[in-house]
C-alpha cells in the first residue's frame, strides 16, 4: 500500500492506497479500513462509494483524529478494544490504565455535535492501554482502550 499525509482544515489524516482489483481498491485512513468501489464507466472514479464492515458511508469523513490512530494488535487472550460510538473529540477520561473496570462502567466522556457522551466498557477486566488522548478527534469505530 502506498500512504500519503494530508492536512484538510488543519486536520491531519494519513491515508494508505492499495492496489485497484476488479474496480475495487483498499484505502485505510487513519487507521479505519475501507473498501472503494470505483465507478465503471470512467478510468477516474468520479463518486466513490465507501464501506466499512458492509456499511455504505459518505465519501466525506465527519471528523478526523489529529494524530494517527493504529489499530490494536491482535491479541491471544481474552482482550478487547473499547471502540468509539460515533466520531467526535475526546474530552475527558475516567479511568488510566492499570484501573480495573466492570462491564457497563464509564471509561471516558466524547464530545460528538455539541453534547458530551459517556462511553461505556463492553467488558470487565483491566485497563491495559489508552490509545488516544484527551483533545483528539476520533471517527466512529475507532479503538479507545484495550481492556484484559
Amino acid at each position: 500500500m502506498k500512504e500519503y499525509k494530508y492536512k484538510i482544515n488543519g486536520l491531519k489524516f494519513t491515508v494508505a492506497v492499495g492496489d485497484v482489483v476488479d474496480n475495487e481498491v483498499r484505502v485505510e485512513v487513519n487507521g479505519t479500513p475501507y473498501k472503494v468501489e470505483l465507478d465503471k464507466a470512467s478510468s477516474k472514479p468520479s463518486k466513490p462509494a465507501l464501506s466499512q464492515s458492509g456499511k455504505t458511508a459518505s465519501a466525506q469523513p465527519a471528523a478526523a483524529p489529529t494524530q494517527q490512530v493504529k489499530p490494536a494488535p491482535a491479541a491471544a487472550g481474552p482482550a478487547s478494544a473499547v471502540k468509539s460510538p460515533l466520531p467526535g473529540t475526546i474530552l475527558s477520561f475516567t479511568v488510566k490504565e492499570g484501573d480495573v473496570v466492570k462491564s457497563g462502567d464509564t471509561v471516558c466522556v466524547l464530545e460528538a455535535m455539541k453534547m458530551e457522551n459517556d462511553v461505556h466498557s463492553t467488558k470487565g477486566g483491566t485497563v491495559k492501554k489508552i490509545l488516544v488522548n484527551v483533545g483528539d478527534a476520533i471517527l466512529e469505530g475507532t479503538d479507545i482502550m484495550i481492556i484484559e
